[in-house]
């Protein structure tokens, strides 16, 4: 019984390290989508001059799976990725190149625009 308990526990722990919040804003004619790793909401990112709030305004929409906040990606013109998690997976799906990806204070950013 045990062991089920914590097979059951781990992998609660690991789909709450997949979630992520997002939040989808029409601005003109681009569709703004921002992503951020649920741990990251509300903090700051200090790293020498660059300061980097994760405003709870921009980012949170509601919560999702990462997979799912990467399926949109696609229907985006404007993205903002921040954290480990988030951007990992958009690696993983072509949509980053690794040397586009800024760290700020170890944690990961990036941005995408669709011309």
């Amino acid at each position: 019984m045990h062991v089920e308990q914590n097979q059951q526990l781990n992998k609660s722990k690991e789909q709450k390290m997949q979630e992520v919040y997002i939040k989808i804003k029409q601005t003109g004619k681009d569709l703004l989508l921002a992503i951020c790793d649920v741990e990251l909401l509300g903090k700051t990112l200090q790293e020498g001059k660059i300061t980097f709030k994760v405003k709870d305004e921009f980012y949170n929409g509601g919560k999702t799976h990462v997979d799912e906040a990467i399926n949109m990606i696609k229907n985006a013109t404007i993205i903002n990725l921040v954290g480990k998690c988030c951007v990992e997976k958009a690696i993983q799906n072509g949509y980053i190149h690794t040397d586009a990806i800024l760290n700020i204070d170890g944690v990961p950013h990036a941005q995408i625009m669709k011309l």
